[in-house]
């Protein structure tokens, strides 16, 4: 299922993780490309929309319920 991050944009990436700006975040924030759903819509410098994360991250960081 995924964990969503509405209005995400992609701002850095490198072969392992992402930069992500969010309203969630109150500064840009790395997620590693492992934990990016292949639903996503962001997973690449640049991309904008829909983040979807492992369900397994969002809880390691506290995001979910």
């Amino acid at each position: 299922m995924g964990y969503r991050i509405d209005n995400a944009k992609c701002t850095a990436a490198t072969d392992k993780a992402v930069q992500i700006e969010a309203e969630i975040f109150d500064a840009p924030m790395w997620i590693p490309q492992s934990q990016i759903d292949d639903d996503s819509e962001v997973y690449q410098k640049g991309d904008k929309g829909t983040l979807i994360i492992s369900d397994w991250w969002a809880e390691k960081q506290g995001w979910s319920d």
